[in-house]
C-alpha cells in the first residue's frame, strides 16, 4: 500500500512470455461461434542479505516430455539484496550446465553481449544497454508467440453488445482459475470496453502496492501528548517490579489455600526494604515520596496477608504520573498526494455495473456511469490517459458483514471506443497483476493447481515439499542470472536496475519452466495413485488445456476424466437438475447461458431470478450456478434442465456441494457454512439423498456447447415448437451431441 514512508515499490514480473523452447502448437480450442448465437431472443438466466540458496532434492526429470507452465509468480526481490556488492555476491549455485543451444539463446538476452562491449568504441550508457535488453526479449516474444500461441487469443475488439463477452485466460496465479472475460457493452459514445476478472486473495498484496489510497497514506508529525509513566528513581530502584513479586507470590498461596513460604516472606521483605530505603532518602522530591507511599500500602496489605490469610488481594497498578511530552507519530492524510510510481486510488461504497439486456435483440448495453449499489467498499482507481479500474478489496470487505461474492472482483475500463481488447490485459501490469494471455505450455501449472484444489491433495504426503521446491528452483535461477550478469547490472541506475531485473526473472522463471512442473506434476501422481509423473501424463485423464464452448472456459479434474465409466456407474439412476424460479426457456435459451447472480449483474440481467440471491451474496454462493442430484425423472415439470449424464458436469475441476441447503456458502464467516459438510468428492455428490442438496458450478454453464443438458423440459408443446423453431433460424441443430428435437420435450 503506498505510504508516506515509502521510498520505492518492487516491481513485479510480467507474464512469462519468452526464453524457452516452445512446444508444439496447442490444438484450437477456441471453437467457432455458432452462427447467429446469442440474438433473436430474450436474455434472462436462472440461478536485505543477499540470497541464501535453500537444499533442495534433487530433481529427477522423468522422460516424458515437459510442457511448459506459467510460473507461480512472486514479488521481485529488492536488487540490492541480490547487488549488494562484489563481495556480497554469493558463489552460483551447482547446477547441471544446460545445453549449449540453451547458452547460446540466453546469451542473447543480457544487457549486452560483453564482445559488444568490449569492442564499442564509446561505452553504451546504461539506460540503453536497458532498452536494448528489452528489444531483444520482445523479438524473442514475438518468435515464440508465433509457436506458442495463446490459449485464448485476445481480441483487438471484442464484439460489442455480447452480454457473456469473450473468455480469456491470463498466464500465472494473480486470478482465480486464471480466467478474465472482455466485455463491449454498446453505448451512445461508442463501446465502452471493460476487462472483468476475479484476483486471487494471495495477489491482493500486489495490487495494493501499486495503489495510494487516502487514509493509508501516512504523514510523519510531532504533536504534544499526555503520557502515563512510572518516576525515573522507581525504574531505576525496580520498586514496582519487587512489589508485584512480592503481590504474585502471595496471591498464589491465597488462592491455593496452601502455607506461607520462605520465600514469599522473603520477597516481600525485599520490595519492603527498597521501599524504605526510598522514604529515609531526605533529597527525595514530592511525586517521589508518594509513589513510595503507594508502594509501601501495597506490602502492608501483603504484609497481613502473610500473618492472618484470608481473601486473595485486588489487583495492584504500579504508580505513575502525569507528563506531557512532544511525540513523533505517523497519521493518515485523507487527501494526500499519491506517492511517486502509485495509482491515485478514492474509497467509495462497493457498487456494480447496472448494464441492460434489450430483450428484443439479447444484445446488452451500458453507459460507462450507471451503476448499481451493493454492501462493501471499493477503490476507484485512475490509471491515466481515460482509463480506471475499480477494486473490491477482501481486506476492506469484512466477511461477516459484507458481500462475499464481490469480494476480489476487478473491473479495468478502457476510454470509451473499440479496439482497446489487448490494452486491456496489458494494463493489469499498471496494477502489478500478470498481464500475457496464458499459452499453451503454461496451461499445465493451472491444470495442475485446479486439480490439488478440487481433489483435495494440498495436504498430500509431499505436495508442500514440492511446491517449496518449485519456488526454490526459480530463486536459484534467478541467482545465478544475476551472479553472470553482475557487471553490466552494477552500473545501472534505480529504475534501470528494475527494469532489467524484471527481465532477469521472466528469463528465470521461463528457464525453470518445465523442473517445476515436473516437481509438482511428480508429486501429484504420487497423491493420486500413479508412480510417477510420466505415468500420469500419459494417462487417458490427464487434460492440461481447458475446455470451451464459446461461453465459459473451464478445466477439468483427471480424476474424472479419466475414470468416466466409474462416475456414471456411481450416478446410475440419478441425474443433474435444475429448476427455472423466474424468466422463460425462451429468454434463458436465448442467452445461452446458465450463469451466477454475478454474472447476471454484469451482463444486464436484472434480478429477482434466482431463490436466494441476496443471502447468495453473502455466503459467496453468488458466484455460482446451482443444480440438484436427483432420481432420473421419467416425467418432470416443465421449466427444467436435466443432466441424464451427470459425468459432463463432474468433469469439471470448480464445483462444490452439500448435501442440503447451505446457500452455496464458501464463506467461513457465515452461518451457512459448513467445513465438515461441504465436498468436491464426485463419488459422495453421487449418493446425495438430500431432497435439498446442492451443487455449485462456477460462473455458469454453456447450455449450447458441449456441456449443454440431455433434457429441456418445457411447459407445452407450443413452448417447444417456439423455441425449436428459433434454434433452426440460429443454425442451432445439436446440443450436447443430440438433435435439439431429442433434448427439447415437454
Amino acid at each position: 500500500m503506498g505510504t508516506g514512508s515509502k521510498s520505492s515499490h518492487q516491481s513485479y514480473a510480467v507474464s512469462p512470455t519468452a526464453l524457452a523452447e516452445a512446444p508444439a502448437a496447442p490444438l484450437d480450442i477456441t471453437g467457432a461461434p455458432v452462427a447467429g448465437e446469442g440474438t433473436d431472443l430474450t436474455g434472462a438466466a436462472a440461478g536485505g542479505p543477499a540470497f541464501e540458496a535453500p537444499e533442495l532434492p534433487e530433481v529427477e526429470v522423468e522422460p516424458a516430455p515437459p510442457a511448459e507452465l506459467p510460473v507461480d509468480e512472486t514479488p521481485l526481490a529488492e536488487p540490492d539484496a541480490l547487488l549488494g556488492g562484489a563481495e556480497s555476491v554469493p558463489e552460483p549455485v551447482e547446477a547441471t550446465p544446460p545445453p549449449e543451444d540453451e547458452v547460446q539463446e540466453a546469451s542473447a538476452e543480457g544487457v549486452v553481449a560483453e564482445e559488444e562491449l568490449q569492442s564499442s568504441a564509446e561505452e553504451v550508457p546504461a539506460d540503453e544497454a536497458v532498452l536494448l535488453q528489452a528489444e531483444d526479449v520482445e523479438e524473442v516474444q514475438e518468435e515464440e508467440e508465433e509457436t506458442d500461441p495463446p490459449l485464448t487469443p485476445v481480441p483487438a475488439a471484442p464484439p460489442v453488445g455480447e452480454p457473456t463477452g469473450t473468455p480469456i485466460l491470463v498466464g500465472g496465479d494473480d486470478f482465480i482459475n486464471s480466467e478474465a472475460t472482455l466485455v463491449a457493452y454498446g453505448s451512445p459514445d461508442g463501446p465502452r470496453e471493460v476487462l472483468l476478472t476475479h484476483i486471487s486473495e494471495e495477489a491482493e498484496e500486489k495490487l495494493l502496492d501499486a495503489l495510494s489510497v487516502p487514509g493509508t497514506h501516512m504523514e510523519e508529525i510531532e504533536v504534544e501528548e499526555e503520557v502515563k509513566e512510572r518516576l525515573d528513581l522507581d525504574k531505576q530502584k525496580k520498586l514496582a517490579e519487587l512489589t508485584k513479586t512480592a503481590v504474585s507470590s502471595v496471591q498464589h498461596k491465597l488462592k491455593t489455600g496452601s502455607e506461607m513460604s520462605e520465600a514469599s516472606i522473603a520477597k516481600h521483605q525485599a520490595a519492603y526494604d527498597a521501599v524504605a530505603d526510598v522514604l529515609h532518602d531526605p533529597s527525595i522530591s514530592d511525586d517521589e515520596k508518594a509513589m513510595a507511599l503507594h508502594y509501601l500500602h501495597q506490602l502492608n496489605v501483603v504484609k497481613d496477608k502473610i500473618d492472618n490469610g484470608g481473601a486473595p488481594m485486588p489487583w495492584m497498578d504500579a504508580y505513575e504520573v502525569t507528563a506531557t511530552k512532544m511525540v513523533t507519530k505517523q497519521i493518515p492524510v485523507p487527501n494526500g498526494e499519491p506517492e511517486p510510481g502509485t495509482l491515485a486510488a478514492t474509497v467509495r461504497k462497493a457498487s456494480r455495473i447496472k448494464a441492460n439486456l434489450d430483450p428484443a435483440t439479447g444484445q446488452t448495453s451500458w453507459d460507462g456511469v450507471t451503476r448499481s449499489s451493493a454492501n462493501g467498499t471499493e477503490y476507484e482507481i485512475d490509471m491515466g490517459d481515460g482509463w480506471k479500474a475499480v477494486y473490491r478489496p477482501y481486506k476492506d470487505n469484512d466477511p461477516k458483514t459484507t458481500e462475499y461474492s464481490l469480494r476480489g472482483q476487478l473491473e479495468v475500463h478502457a476510454p470509451a471506443g473499440a479496439g482497446h481488447g489487448k490494452d486491456l490485459v496489458e494494463r493489469l501490469e499498471q496494477l502489478h497483476l500478470m498481464n500475457k494471455p496464458m499459452t499453451a505450455s503454461e496451461g499445465e501449472w493451472t491444470y495442475l493447481a485446479n486439480n490439488i484444489k478440487a481433489q483435495g491433495l494440498e495436504g498430500a504426503p509431499g505436495m508442500k515439499a514440492a511446491m517449496e521446491t518449485a519456488q526454490g528452483l526459480q530463486d536459484l535461477q534467478v541467482q545465478e542470472i544475476v551472479h553472470q550478469r553482475m557487471e553490466s547490472l552494477m552500473g545501472l541506475d534505480s529504475d534501470a536496475l528494475q527494469t532489467a531485473m524484471k527481465r532477469i526473472h521472466l528469463e528465470a522463471s521461463h528457464k525453470v519452466l518445465p523442473m517445476k512442473v515436473e516437481v509438482v506434476r511428480d508429486a501429484v501422481a504420487k497423491a493420486s495413485g500413479f508412480s510417477s509423473s510420466a505415468e500420469l501424463a500419459a494417462s487417458p485423464g490427464y487434460e492440461p488445456t481447458p475446455a470451451t464452448g464459446g461461453k465459459w472456459l473451464t478445466w477439468s479434474r483427471f480424476d474424472v476424466t479419466g475414470k468416466k465409466a466409474e462416475i456414471q456407474g456411481a450416478f446410475k439412476g440419478r441425474s443433474l437438475t435444475h429448476n427455472l424460479n423466474g424468466g422463460s426457456l425462451a429468454s434463458l435459451l436465448g442467452v445461452g447461458v446458465l450463469a451466477s447472480t454475478e454474472k447476471r449483474a454484469v451482463m444486464g440481467i436484472g434480478g429477482g431470478l434466482g431463490m436466494s440471491e441476496q443471502a447468495d451474496k453473502m455466503t459467496g454462493g453468488a458466484n455460482s450456478v446451482f443444480l440438484r442430484v436427483k432420481k432420473t425423472p421419467s416425467s418432470p415439470g416443465g421449466g427444467r434442465l436435466i443432466w441424464d449424464d451427470p459425468s459432463v458436469l463432474m468433469r469439471r475441476s470448480d464445483y462444490y456441494a452439500y448435501n442440503g441447503d447451505h446457500y452455496g456458502a464458501i464463506n467461513p464467516a457465515n452461518g451457512h457454512y459448513s467445513a465438515g459438510a461441504i465436498t468436491r468428492d464426485p463419488m459422495k455428490i453421487a449418493s446425495f439423498s438430500g431432497s435439498s442438496n446442492e451443487i455449485m458450478f462456477r460462473n455458469g454453464i454453456d447450455l449450447l456447447g458441449a456441456e449443454a443438458p440431455s433434457r429441456i423440459v418445457c411447459h407445452t408443446a407450443a413452448e417447444r415448437s417456439s423455441i425449436l423453431a428459433s434454434l433452426t433460424a440460429r443454425g442451432i441443430t445439436h446440443l450436447g451431441g443430440k438433435p435439439v428435437e431429442d433434448v427439447l420435450c415437454t
